[in-house]
């Protein structure tokens, strides 16, 4: 990918310079603790509002922790998290959802016996106004509604040419379709920020090349943030503008692709002291 110029923002953070001065997120010392166990620790972070960022990691390290955290699953013991300035501190995983946090899993959540375009249509509660009453009595107002949301569901499957397979059960749809469709259902929540869990998770290099397309055709089009985290360093070093690893729960490293790979804490926590070698073993 082509070089990113980042520059520096608060906390010792930095985000791309066409960010300047417009963060999505920033989590300030964050930190929790679980039966007097520390699971994470003074975890600092900004994300630009259009930035593509990585969070990565030995297995073990806390990350999908993190993502609990940033989606409000886990309240944290310590420490704050704003999204687009705005503080989550105890609300609920909806409200955060409100407030623009969608997320993926590392293990596929479809209703795979509903069709693409109901599994779709379970993400727009953000943007749907209907009374359980008029759902019920099937009023004019919420067949509007249905129309719209039918119509939202279909240009959202078509940036993704996924249109055709609207009646399609999500449960037959090839592995690397139903990583995307549940991407499709998070974008229909109309997220400021969106949180990929291992995207790339069990995919063949072809589905890989092609997600990494697709991540990028999301930032493109709907000019959101996503942060994402993943094993596949090839992935990771060729699509992510800013990189945050994480060991044991804390920060190591942050910083650029280059700098990332030349890190030799980096090198040390994936593949242990004194064994020299790059990032590209992180997935081993």
């Amino acid at each position: 990918m082509n070089q990113v110029k980042m520059v520096p923002y608060p906390s010792h953070s930095i985000i791309p310079e066409r960010d300047e001065g417009h963060a999505v997120l920033q989590a300030r010392e964050l930190g929790i603790d679980f039966g007097g166990l520390t699971a994470v620790d003074d975890f600092t972070l900004t994300i630009g509002r259009t930035e593509i960022a990585g969070l990565i990691g030995p297995n073990g390290a806390g990350k999908t922790t993190v993502f609990n955290l940033l989606t409000n699953v886990y309240q944290p013991t310590r420490g704050s998290i704003l999204i687009d300035g705005k503080n989550t501190v105890g609300k609920s995983t909806y409200q955060v959802n409100k407030l623009g946090v969608a997320r993926t899993f590392q293990n596929i959540r479809l209703f795979a016996n509903m069709s693409v375009l109901d599994n779709v249509k379970t993400g727009l509660h953000n943007g749907i106004q209907t009374s359980l009453l008029s759902s019920v009595l099937h009023t004019p107002g919420f067949k509007k509604a249905e129309k719209e949301a039918n119509e939202r569901v279909m240009e959202l499957l078509d940036v993704f040419h996924m249109g055709y397979m609207a009646n399609y059960p999500a449960g037959s749809l090839p592995y690397g379709a139903q990583r995307r469709l549940e991407i499709v259902r998070a974008l229909a929540t109309q997220p400021k920020i969106l949180l990929l869990d291992e995207p790339a998770a069990g995919m063949n290099p072809s589905e890989t090349a092609e997600l990494m397309e697709t991540i990028h055709q999301i930032r493109d089009t709907f000019q959101i943030a996503i942060m994402l985290i993943e094993h596949d360093m090839n992935l990771v070093m060729g699509i992510c503008e800013g990189i945050c690893v994480l060991n044991y729960g804390k920060i190591i490293a942050k910083g650029t692709p280059d700098e990332i790979k030349n890190n030799p804490l980096v090198i040390e926590a994936y593949l242990g002291k004194g064994k020299g070698g790059n990032t590209n073993a992180a997935s081993e």
